[in-house]
């Protein structure tokens, strides 16, 4: 496929030794890995492979050839986005969604240590001998991937606005209250 608009479309850099994503999953690291590859495969228009909306073919389609090429490459480049240890558990799969939904049971449980762990590190976090900026950054990505662990819920009814903002509210408290004395 010639259109680069296409989810079939492979670009002349694109093969399977590309690594996709500069940390790769060693389990631990699940949601920071998740987000790094879906942004990834958005980028080369590739996430229908995995999340299950461009299903295989028959053989007997036309575009079987090419979709089996493009799964090839994304299975090929989740294989490369993790540790050789969680690569050999993948390496017979032969359809990106299925390696993908392996993965995502394996690693995406909600994980209460960790949870605890973030809320005591942004409970205890001061800006120290870090700079507004770096104190910030900090502190946003504790709040971040808190937030992927337990997100926040979906509604119509407007009630999320309010818990968004309340939520708002407590991460500037937070990072008021982290600040030097000498921002008082």
């Amino acid at each position: 496929m010639d259109d680069s608009s296409s989810s079939y479309y492979l670009h002349n850099s694109d093969h399977p030794g590309l690594l996709l994503v500069s940390t790769p999953l060693s389990g631990s690291n699940f949601n920071s890995w998740h987000r790094a590859i879906l942004l990834a495969l958005t980028a080369k228009n590739k996430l229908v492979f995995i999340d299950g909306t461009l299903l295989r073919p028959a053989s007997t389609e036309l575009l079987f050839s090419s979709w089996n090429r493009c799964n090839s490459m994304v299975i090929s480049w989740l294989l490369n986005s993790v540790t050789k240890e969680i690569a050999d558990s993948l390496l017979y799969f032969t359809n990106a969604y299925e390696a993908w939904a392996n993965l995502k049971t394996r690693f995406s449980q909600a994980n209460g240590p960790r949870i605890f762990q973030l809320k005591q590190q942004i409970s205890s976090l001061c800006q120290g001998s870090m700079d507004v900026n770096g104190y910030y950054t900090k502190l946003k990505w504790l709040w971040d991937e808190l937030l992927d662990y337990a997100p926040l819920p979906s509604c119509t009814c407007g009630a999320l606005r309010h818990i968004h903002s309340h939520c708002e509210q407590d991460h500037v408290l937070q990072f008021l209250i982290g600040l030097n004395d000498s921002y008082s």
